[in-house]
């Protein structure tokens, strides 16, 4: 079974934490907190605004949650807030997209310049994110984004969704 997450880069701490330590290959609690603290860098590093940085989420991941309410509250708040920054793109692929969007392990794209052009690419996986920096591999990933893309949600749409299962979550557990 795929490890089906919110982008590394996205996670809250808690959220990290609780997928860090479930399933055949969990982390110690010292290689999760290692995590936890090199993805807050690197979340700083898009907070500062001179990275650009796209993700697309399918769609279970939001509407699903695989952990407790609090921490997935916390996690869909999150999205919302970071989805608001002008450096970032935040889309849902819901599951009626289908194979026509393309089939492709998760991944993510930076952006290190004010040119779109994708300068890197990060896959996450159990052991924490490989990055590809390679140009055939830039090209490859760049197409499959640009599908995902076209059949994700826009922003604004993607947004709207994770307010809707937010309130939705909020209302299950009054």
């Amino acid at each position: 079974m795929a490890k089906v997450l919110v982008p590394g880069l996205l996670q809250t701490a808690a959220y990290a934490e609780l997928t860090s330590t479930a399933g055949p290959d969990r982390l110690s609690p010292d290689a999760v907190a290692q995590l936890v603290k090199v993805r807050e860098g690197r979340q700083a590093k898009i907070e500062e605004g001179g990275t650009s940085y796209a993700a697309i989420i399918w769609g279970p991941i939001v509407t699903l949650p695989l952990v407790p309410d609090t921490a997935n509250s916390e996690q869909l708040e999150q999205l919302l807030r970071v989805g608001k920054r002008g450096n970032v793109s935040i889309q849902v692929l819901p599951v009626s997209a289908g194979v026509k969007s393309g089939i492709t392990d998760p991944f993510s794209s930076f952006s290190f310049d004010h040119e779109p052009a994708v300068e890197a690419v990060a896959i996450d996986n159990l052991r924490g994110a490989s990055i590809l920096e390679a140009a055939d591999d830039l090209t490859t990933y760049t197409h499959a984004f640009e599908q995902l893309r076209s059949a994700a949600l826009a922003p604004e749409a993607s947004a709207r969704l994770i307010r809707e299962v937010l309130r939705s979550s909020k209302e299950d557990t009054s």
